[in-house]
């Protein structure tokens, strides 16, 4: 590897987490519906040239042994000098949500990444499913009831145990934050929940900075292209006077909206020259007159849950 191929790497801030780990407030994001080892595996490695240090992935996404062996690859190019120079997150699965279920899918987990331990492990939603039924979307017969906090004392003892450096949750409205903080010993970390220009999730995120969650976006850009996402965000009238206001584009807007907000996110690309820009939003700031825009962007939740049932009693607050 020479040392200019090293060179085009992009700085990525971190912010440190009330674990007291430093996190880099960009992820490479892999959960895909059309997941191919090949592509998630050369994607990441691209990735690792360009300055993403920290990926994010889960057991359903079935890009932890791709990426695991992409990470493999970059220390032989040494492309990074040791795997302490990786921010690694995974979560668990709604089939394996269950208290003695949880340290068996870590375990899977680390085994697929080839990795002794994660830097962050999240609960991939407040709900259960059947063990044996591992799919998505699930029907209502399917799931099961949420022992909460069995659940978060199995990820203590995680973390208890080494096997990862925090944990977190994921698709958490602040009413379960609420009954979570109201027993755990270890706070969550991390919530990473869909937020962007179109829904932006105000009072989450309030919330979340009161009581030091960090929330990390997911479908920052809305997901144009996939079966949940919308073109709210990337066709945005609104979003493109303010690009071309910056000489940006409309991805980097949004982006540079979500890190101003204090707010980590997963974008996921596998473009090269995608990837590039998207980690190119650090050498600008939005005006004042820019956020009076974005307040104006209509609000429309995308996700409605893993299930053909309405979810939002269980997983939102209603809010926006």
């Amino acid at each position: 590897m020479s040392s200019t191929e090293k060179s085009v790497a992009v700085p990525v801030p971190n912010l440190v987490l009330q674990s007291s780990f430093s996190m880099p407030v960009i992820a490479f994001g892999t959960g895909s519906e059309t997941n191919d080892n090949d592509t998630i595996k050369a994607a990441a490695v691209e990735a690792i040239k360009l300055g993403y240090r920290h990926f994010d992935t889960a057991s359903f996404y079935d890009s932890e042994q791709p990426l695991g062996e992409a990470f493999a690859e970059a220390l032989q190019l040494g492309l990074i000098n040791s795997r302490d120079e990786l921010f690694i997150t995974s979560k668990l699965w709604l089939s394996d949500n269950h208290p003695h279920l949880v340290l068996p899918a870590l375990q899977k987990s680390l085994q697929n990444l080839g990795l002794e331990y994660l830097d962050l492990y999240l609960v991939h939603c407040p709900m259960s499913a059947k063990p044996e039924i591992r799919k998505f979307p699930y029907n209502e017969d399917e799931l099961l009831p949420f022992d909460m906090k069995g659940v978060w004392t199995s990820m203590e003892k995680c973390h208890s145990l080494g096997l990862t450096k925090s944990i977190g949750v994921s698709n958490f409205s602040t009413k379960k934050l609420e009954q979570l903080l109201s027993f755990a010993t270890i706070p969550p970390a991390v919530n990473q929940v869909e937020l962007n220009a179109s829904w932006q999730q105000k009072n989450l995120r309030e919330y979340c900075k009161t009581k030091n969650i960090v929330i990390t976006a997911y479908s920052p850009l809305g997901a144009k292209g996939t079966s949940w996402g919308s073109n709210d965000v990337m066709d945005s009238e609104l979003l493109e006077q303010i690009a071309q206001a910056h000489g940006k584009t409309v991805a980097q807007v949004s982006l540079r909206w979500l890190y101003e907000q204090g707010v980590t996110f997963a974008v996921k690309s596998y473009n090269k020259e995608r990837m590039k820009q998207n980690l190119e939003i650090f050498d600008f700031s939005l005006t004042n007159d820019d956020y009076q825009k974005i307040n104006q962007i209509k609000q429309t939740r995308k996700m409605n849950g893993p299930a053909t049932f309405d979810l939002s009693d269980i997983l939102w607050d209603g809010e926006n």
